[in-house]
């Protein structure tokens, strides 16, 4: 009828909308607004000091730094890994499938423990990469290793099902027109892949910034030098110095917080150039 308010196909959106808002509120926007509060126990000269200590900047130096590198990994070979996986069969392919998700499973400490009893410099690893005078176990390396291993199923679960989604018909017929396997992958698959690798790279960034299980045994803990910020807020928490673990949390949250702005900034402009094209 004319004039009448069109209706949903699907009902519900008030009731589907509310509960949203309540579970975004109750999981995520209280919590991190808990923090910004006690934060505020803290002059504005007391949080700078607090915030911005030699030893905390080292921190977020390890933190940051290792978690970019390792995402920057997995952003590469979580690509192969999902190329392999699906375009290609071969042998116990389901069982490796399968193991992509392990890191999610394995609880940290586990992971943290395996990984440093490898990498440690009389470990399997360790002891034939000390020889060439390679420390890899309590050295940001070793830092970096942890957070490719946890973090790699982030990037192959965001573009795998990209993969799968992928027309082979486009590929082949720009093979047909003559163009190389190599121009192919850069100018058909890789636009389209770019907005899934976004995503993988920003969960794996953010997953490694604040991890702390697997990290903790393989990183040795040394202040300045191996010493990550998740570490640093438990130790100011166990000196029940909640202000001073709250400020440095606070940086983290706002720096994880423009990183992921960034990122999604990036990917618009991405979705925005395939649409354009």
């Amino acid at each position: 009828m004319k004039g009448s308010r069109s209706r949903k196909a699907l009902s519900g959106f008030g009731l589907s909308m509310g509960f949203t808002l309540f579970y975004l509120c109750m999981i995520v926007l209280i919590p991190l607004s808990g923090i910004v509060i006690k934060t505020t126990g803290l002059s504005w000269s007391q949080f700078w000091e607090t915030a911005t200590g030699p030893r905390v900047l080292a921190s977020y130096k390890v933190s940051f730094l290792t978690a970019f590198a390792a995402a920057a990994v997995n952003m590469i070979f979580g690509l192969l890994v999902a190329w392999v996986l699906v375009r290609y069969r071969f042998p116990c392919k389901k069982l490796m499938d399968s193991i992509i998700d392990l890191p999610f499973a394995l609880p940290t400490a586990v992971a943290g423990i395996a990984l440093t009893s490898i990498y440690a410099p009389n470990g399997w690893i360790g002891q034939y990469a000390e020889q060439i005078g390679w420390k890899i176990a309590y050295t940001p390396t070793g830092i970096t290793i942890a957070l490719i291993f946890i973090g790699l199923p982030f990037v192959v679960r965001t573009v795998q099902p990209v993969l799968q989604s992928l027309e082979k018909e486009t590929e082949e017929a720009a093979v047909m027109l003559g163009a190389y396997r190599l121009y192919t992958f850069r100018r058909v698959i890789l636009p389209e892949l770019t907005p899934a690798l976004l995503t993988g790279f920003a969960l794996a960034f953010s997953r490694g910034i604040g991890e702390y299980g697997s990290v903790v045994f393989i990183s040795g803990n040394m202040p300045m030098k191996t010493e990550i910020a998740p570490l640093l807020i438990m130790t100011r928490l166990e000196q029940f110095d909640y202000p001073g673990a709250t400020a440095i949390a606070m940086v983290m949250l706002i720096v994880s917080f423009l990183m992921l702005l960034l990122i999604n900034y990036l990917q618009w402009r991405v979705n925005r150039r395939i649409m354009a094209d």
